[in-house]
């Protein structure tokens, strides 16, 4: 359905991961001059410093209830957005990162307003990738970089490309394939470790990563051998970084063919 102009919308923005120095001046003009605005946040103290930028704040932290489907706890916070834009408010859902990453609620509350025909957009915010990169010194480049969400990863047969980094995402929750777990355990990454064993051995460095919330924080970062996985301390917000364990490999047959069009459009130049 094409976007009438109707009352109410919904724009959802990033917060960005450390309080407070990661919002665009875009996005908090929008939470500013909202009617409602509907957090996520890392922590009450971000939810406390959004509140004061409005008057009305309502937390979708709420939500979230341990064994309790998350598909069902999505589509109570879309429905709760959505309800307030059908009332002709200005809704402003605000995410903690960016609101297009790891995150299905914005994506499908803009979707599902775009079909009724309210105005929907999304506004990006710095997310725990952006400071990835700057934390530990990545540039994603330089070999590449694979992102997997950490049980997408495990349920499905993927082709891992070890000269390139391997990131895993929500890796407290691996393998979690009811939904509805806060996080899983030992036995479930157990699981994981052997599946990247073949690829890696155990005795391979990964990284444990944090993002900090408050800038005060720094970053975690945790380096230890692939078998100490098992026992390390793994929390929501914890991303598994594996570096690449092989050098790239030349493709001499496609070096070869650019060869010849480079001596060929020399030869052009020439005559």
């Amino acid at each position: 359905m094409e976007n009438k102009q109707v009352a109410g919308s919904i724009i959802c923005v990033g917060l960005g991961m450390t309080l407070g120095s990661h919002i665009s001046p875009l996005s908090r003009s929008y939470v500013e001059e909202a009617d409602i605005v509907f957090v996520l946040a890392s922590d009450g103290i971000v939810e406390q410093w959004v509140s004061e930028m409005n008057t009305d704040v309502r937390s979708l932290q709420s939500y979230y209830r341990e064994g309790e489907s998350r598909l069902d706890t999505y589509k109570q916070m879309i429905d709760a957005m959505l309800n307030e834009v059908i009332q002709g408010h200005k809704v402003v859902g605000a995410f903690y990162g960016h609101p297009g990453v790891f995150a299905c609620v914005p994506h499908r509350a803009i979707a599902q307003a775009n079909q009724l025909g309210y105005y929907a957009r999304m506004e990006p915010g710095i997310s725990a990738e952006d400071c990835l990169y700057a934390d530990l010194n990545i540039d994603p480049g330089e070999f590449g970089c694979a992102h997997y969400e950490t049980s997408q990863f495990m349920f499905y047969k993927r082709n891992i490309e070890s000269s390139a980094y391997l990131i895993l995402w929500q890796v407290g929750i691996a393998g979690d394939t009811s939904l509805t777990k806060f996080s899983t355990g030992q036995r479930y990454r157990q699981v994981l470790v052997e599946l990247l064993e073949e690829e890696y051995g155990l005795a391979h460095q990964v990284i444990l990563y944090e993002a900090p919330t408050l800038p005060i924080h720094a970053p975690r970062i945790e380096r230890f051998a692939l078998s100490s996985l098992v026992e390390a301390q793994i929390n929501q917000q914890t991303t598994l970084v594996i570096p690449p364990s092989k050098e790239m490999i030349k493709n001499e047959e496609v070096f070869r063919k650019l060869s010849e069009l480079d001596e060929k459009q020399r030869f052009l130049k020439v005559v």
